[in-house]
């Protein structure tokens, strides 16, 4: 035995360390993604009564994704689902209801928790080692090993028809309950479905103490910021993020003002800062402060004449082709535009048409894509937009009064400059077309909102349009995320994100594919991702891959233990009066040299020196260490003394009164009435 050891020894001795070692099992891309999947149904739309009803967003099934992903040329999330999804098209016949299906339907079902690679297994009554598979094998033969694709159900064996037995299955099956013509008439609105709305799986970037009131994501698609009511400002990292999805930087513009806006530049180089407060900031891309604009002088009454705002500011945003314009409106009724190299005054100065004069707040601004056009919607209620051209001033082109009956919060242009979209705070998102803007073409009602951030966005290809909204107090529903139709102007699908926090803003980035969404109350707020892994690229899906990193040996650090060494009885002195008395003279209180009397006047800080009424100086003055001469002089004696002067040079209120005040007549003192 002691020779079989040494030889293995010896023998072991020539491989490496690592040699026999088992790897680690490396998590799948599937089940990383499986974590992240929404649960549970989607809340059915809800169209007013004045459109038509329509049919709900169908469920994104793993099929659908599939075949948009492969349409688009996007990548896949397994190959199995590609080639499930191409037997599907191929038309097989239908398969075993009882069948499992991996795939999910809009969070219905129990097999979306599970995926299935390859054909699922047929029940075990069908399990059989004969050629026909019938209903009439022993039960001994239940137990055998399938071999081949599983056979068709029961249902088409009857007859033993030569029609029937040529539909045997070949390859994997069809997702139940699916009809030959019905799969026809799903992949033609397949086909016809290109709204793509990634919806399968949700990630929430936390770490802001109240609601989000504001959300950016660069064009790049790689960071996103976040604005809170808590007065700060996170900084998220797509790149460098690992699946803990904290923050890189947390940032506070102004202390004490809530964050109302965030916009990127164009070149993502740089991102503009709105709070409460009347001053601007603009932020590098790693979060440091390039600069802040000039506030105005208040006390001005034309804003025409004053540098700046001189309230709160509203909205902001950067101008869509030119990284040095940005715009921005305000409080104090007034919309500027502004040169990013000089902080110190504005290029615009752009006043909005009311009907009485005064200061109405100017609650929103936007910019149209090309930004020769520029919209504000005022505290009226009114819409005005302003054309970019030579010459042009503070008359808007085009002027609807009474768009809304409350604050309107959020505009947007589309990219053809046709359709203007408008949300308030009457809970109304409204439809304009810019070529005839007397009536809006559509109103859409019941979408609660209080918030004065809440915005529309548009997806992609501009063929739907989404806002958020706000949870009330009797609601059941919570924040959701509304989808509409821009061609035929109806609801399609409402998104439930949290069944207790509003959603205030919302955008879906046209590179990641992936739509974010704010929310948040009084108490939590966060940034909702939501992503499909076969239509979303990057984002999301790189940040959740990413484990975080193990503490390794090199991370191990030692705290240092530190030894006093005249703490230890070894270097302890000896109690000596020498020592004592040292120790007793640089101690400033024990050491304190007592105090001499007082002698005269107050000198070196003590009592007497001021002039005050205190009281120990009172004692000290009436027992005649301290002497004063105006103590003993009759006050009124004192004032008379300079009432000749007064009279023959007055200087301050006596010119004023001179011809209409008599003049003064005093008593003569009497010394004999007094002494009585």
């Amino acid at each position: 035995m002691e020779d079989e050891a040494e030889i293995y020894d010896g023998v072991r001795a020539q491989f490496p360390l690592t040699f026999g070692k088992q790897s680690k099992p490396q998590t799948s891309l599937e089940s990383v993604h499986r974590a992240t999947r929404r649960h549970g149904p989607n809340p059915n739309p809800n169209p007013d009564s004045s459109s038509s009803p329509s049919p709900s967003l169908p469920s994104t099934t793993s099929a659908a994704v599939a075949a948009a992903g492969e349409s688009s040329g996007l990548p896949s999330l397994s190959s199995s689902s590609r080639a499930w999804l191409e037997a599907v098209r191929a038309g097989n016949p239908r398969p075993d209801p009882e069948a499992g299906i991996g795939s999910r339907r809009g969070g219905d079902g129990e097999g979306g928790d599970r995926a299935v690679i390859g054909p699922p297994r047929p029940p075990p009554g069908l399990i059989s080692n004969d050629d026909g598979g019938g209903e009439d094998d022993d039960d001994d033969d239940d137990d055998g090993v399938m071999v081949g694709p599983p056979p068709p159900p029961p249902g088409n064996l009857g007859d033993g028809d030569d029609e029937e037995e040529e539909e045997v299955m070949i390859g994997p099956p069809r997702p139940p309950n699916v009809d030959s013509g019905e799969e026809e008439e799903g992949e033609e609105e397949e086909e016809e479905n290109q709204y793509r709305i990634p919806l399968s799986n949700e990630i929430e970037l936390k770490g802001h103490t109240k609601v989000v009131s504001t959300l950016a994501v660069d064009p790049t698609g790689s960071r996103v910021l976040s604005g809170s009511y808590d007065y700060s400002v996170r900084m998220y990292d797509f790149q460098g993020m690992n699946s803990r999805l904290s923050s890189f930087r947390d940032l506070e513009p102004f202390e004490g003002h809530q964050v109302r806006n965030l916009s990127w530049s164009p070149t993502a180089d740089r991102f503009l800062c709105v709070t409460g407060s009347a001053q601007a900031k603009i932020y590098d891309r790693d979060g440091l402060t390039l600069g802040e604009f000039v506030k105005g002088d208040m006390y001005i009454r034309d804003l025409k004449n004053t540098k700046g705002h001189i309230s709160g500011l509203t909205w902001g945003e950067w101008h869509p082709k030119t990284k040095e314009t940005i715009l921005t409106s305000s409080e104090d009724g007034s919309l500027r535009i502004w040169d990013v190299n000089d902080f110190k005054s504005q290029k615009q100065v752009i006043k909005p048409k009311l009907a009485r004069p005064g200061r109405v707040p100017v609650t929103t601004c936007t910019w149209d894509r090309e930004g020769k056009c520029i919209a504000g919607g005022i505290g009226d209620g009114s819409i005005q937009i302003w054309k970019l051209k030579p010459g042009w001033g503070s008359r808007p082109d085009i002027h609807i009064e009474k768009a809304h009956t409350d604050d309107i919060t959020g505009l947007k242009f589309s990219s053809d400059g046709k359709i203007l979209l408008t949300r308030s705070y009457d809970g109304s998102l409204k439809v304009w077309d810019l070529r005839l803007m007397k009536n809006p073409l559509k109103v859409f009602e019941d979408l609660p909102n209080h918030y004065a951030q809440t915005n529309i966005a548009f997806s992609p290809d501009e063929q739907l349009f989404l806002t958020g909204t706000s949870v009330e107090r009797e609601s059941t529903t919570g924040g959701l995320l509304c989808f509409f139709d821009r061609s035929k102007l109806e609801l399609i699908s409402r998104i439930g994100i949290s069944p207790t926090c509003s959603v205030v803003q919302c955008a879906w980035h046209p590179r990641l594919n992936q739509i974010f969404a704010s929310s948040g109350d009084k108490s939590q707020g966060g940034t909702h991702v939501l992503y499909d892994p076969t239509l979303s690229e990057r984002g999301a899906l790189v940040c959740v891959a990413r484990a975080p990193r193990k503490k390794s040996v090199d991370d191990f650090e030692l705290k240092p233990v530190i030894h006093n060494p005249h703490a230890l009885p070894l270097f302890r002195d000896q109690p000596s009066r020498k020592r004592q008395r040292e120790k007793i003279l640089k101690d400033p209180l024990k050491s304190h040299k007592p105090e001499v009397p007082m002698n005269g006047p107050g000198h070196g800080g003590r009592i007497g020196t001021t002039k005050g009424s205190l009281l120990t100086q009172y004692l000290l003055k009436q027992g005649g260490l301290i002497k004063e001469t105006w103590m003993e002089e009759d006050p009124r004696e004192a004032i008379l003394k300079y009432a000749d002067v007064a009279e023959k040079d007055p200087k301050f209120i006596a010119p004023a009164y001179a011809q209409t005040q008599p003049e003064p007549v005093f008593a003569k003192s009497d010394s004999e009435d007094e002494e009585k």
